[in-house]
């Protein structure tokens, strides 16, 4: 790979990078930085204010810098935009009071281990190190929510009793899980163990302080209102977003795919509905696999044919990204697949993980095709990796830190599109699982905004018409509008409620990379090249959705 561009902003932006991750460790094992994997994230105010002082010693400088070149130009754009916005986040004292399912300090102080290597005792002895320093980490992130609840910041009772019980799960052996495998000598393996029983009990005592310190003055009211919902689907689609327009075209959208789902269900079995339709694909043999084994070999499969067959057809695809490893997620987070990306020598390659429930050993293959292409290439994988690439276009705020919802899952949703244009979900039953997955991002548009705006459901829609959306309408939409499994579908209603403006940005990204390409194509005409368009903008790297618009409009 190229050395890193040169400039005043590029080093700027370089050397941010370098800071945040002296002041968030946990982040910077996420990233790839080294040097910090013995420590734990400061979630105390005291360390939250110590990262906003960063962020806006970081933005004076290079707002007050001058682009070089082009490239500077972009890098400032995008780099103002997303830390703007995490000092902004900051000053209305939303990141001290941060709390619910999916992700928040929580989910992070305990799934950082799953990137960690373990491959020596050197790697086994951080490992040590940073699950010793558990209780102290704990210990600080209950000081710093007990700080933003005596501001009256806390989030909904619903986020603090079900982040609880993933604490319990995480307390009941999942450390000493983790450090089981070890070939260690004695005295790391009882360094192993030790820290394995102080992070789990650090655990069970973050549960009891969520229910027995938080809890009771956490507020039952779910929606978080117009205000904050503006800041945080900003934040998710780097847009100035009009949520009753984006709200309003959801319901179009949702209609436009739910009438296509019926048509493609009529020729799966004639006559029948979504529903029926699903239910025969889940008892047909042809689309089942047992076992959790089963399903990580399947995906590995597909994911190697993927990057195999479209590397150099519709795709630049570099010898790095090539390795994308398939795996089943440890049990404790919220059901469903997820990407992590490699680091910026691409020693830790991107992985796929699936996190699947408790006891589930059936995996019906059409629902989770368009997963794979989704998570992997031309998804996440291809968009990311792609980017950490770059080294000799891109900072490494660009290339590691830089991420925005919309940019990202509105790439992987628009990768789901089109692989179907390449013909790779003819198959009617993974077409089915692809159209359901549409709808189901669809839906969460209208739900996640009707919810937290507590909007009116409109006439004509068959649902509840008139009624203002309410969680216990929202889990009813989803279980009777779209074909999304039933464990998936509780699970997203949580999530929904506690990470408000995230689910709209996968359809509300697409439809700006959707966008983006027909104005390619109407503006080069017969020279639009697929296959250039998709390589000029991955290399552009990520950037909130505005930007993206601007930068897409001259390629």
């Amino acid at each position: 790979m190229a050395d890193s561009v040169s400039g005043t902003i590029h080093a700027l932006c370089d050397r941010y990078v370098d800071d945040y991750a002296a002041l968030d460790p946990n982040a910077a094992t996420y990233l790839g930085v080294p040097g910090h994997d013995d420590r734990l994230t400061d979630y105390s105010s005291e360390g939250h204010r110590a990262r906003a002082e960063l962020h806006a010693a970081a933005l004076r400088a290079i707002r007050a810098a001058t682009p070089q070149d082009d490239s500077e130009a972009a890098a400032r754009d995008t780099f103002t935009e997303r830390v703007g916005l995490d000092l902004e986040i900051h000053e209305a004292g939303l990141d001290s009071a941060a709390l619910n399912v999916i992700e928040s300090p929580v989910q992070a102080l305990c799934m950082l281990f799953d990137v960690m290597p373990t491959r020596t005792s050197d790697d086994w002895s951080v490992i040590a190190s940073r699950l010793a320093r558990m209780p102290e980490a704990i210990a600080g992130l209950e000081a710093g929510l007990r700080h933003a609840a005596a501001g009256g910041r806390v989030s909904a009772l619903r986020q603090v009793t079900k982040t609880a019980a993933q604490c319990d799960t995480w307390a009941d052996g999942h450390f000493a899980t983790l450090v089981a495998p070890a070939q260690v000598p004695s005295a790391l393996r009882a360094d192993l163990d030790a820290g394995a029983a102080a992070a789990s009990s650090a655990f069970a005592g973050l549960a009891r302080f969520l229910r027995e310190g938080l809890a009771p003055v956490a507020p039952a009211r779910d929606a978080v209102g117009p205000d904050a919902y503006a800041l945080w689907l900003r934040y998710f689609t780097g847009a100035e977003l009009d949520p009753k327009e984006s709200y309003a075209w959801g319901w179009e959208e949702f209609c436009r795919i739910e009438t296509e789902l019926k048509q493609i269900a009529d020729r799966i079995r004639p006559g029948a509905t979504p529903a029926e339709a699903a239910a025969a694909l889940d008892a047909d043999p042809h689309y089942r696999l047992r076992g959790a084994d089963a399903l990580r070999d399947w995906m590995q499969r597909l994911s190697d044919a993927a990057l195999s067959d479209l590397r150099g057809s519709h795709f630049e695809i570099p010898d790095e990204l090539m390795a994308l490893e398939c795996l089943i997620a440890p049990p404790g987070g919220i059901v469903g697949a997820y990407y992590t990306g490699p680091t910026d020598d691409f020693s830790r390659p991107g992985r796929m993980w699936w996190s699947i429930p408790p006891g589930r050993t059936d995996f019906p293959t059409w629902r989770e095709v368009t997963t794979v292409y989704h998570e992997g290439v031309p998804g996440h994988h291809l968009q990311v990796a792609t980017a950490v690439h770059q080294s000799g276009r891109l900072n490494r705020f660009q290339r590691l830190m830089c991420h925005v919802s919309g940019y990202g899952e509105g790439w992987a949703l628009y990768a789901e599109r089109l692989m179907r244009e390449l013909g790779r979900l003819d198959d009617n039953g993974d077409l089915l699982g692809m159209l359901a997955g549409q709808l189901f991002r669809a839906a969460r548009v209208i739900v996640d905004i009707g919810m937290h705006l507590e909007l009116p459901i409109p006439v004509g829609t068959g649902f509840h018409e008139g009624e203002r959306w309410t969680p216990e309408l929202g889990l009813e939409f989803m279980l009777t509008r779209t074909i999304t499994q039933q464990d998936q579908v509780r699970d997203e209603i949580d999530r929904y409620l506690g990470w408000p403006g995230q689910a709209p940005s996968y359809k509300l990204g697409e439809r700006q990379w959707l966008a983006a390409r027909d104005d390619a194509r109407a503006r080069q005409g017969a020279t639009f090249d697929a296959m250039a368009f998709h390589t000029a903008a991955l290399k552009l790297g990520p950037m909130g959705l505005d930007t993206l618009r601007g930068r897409l409009a001259a390629l």
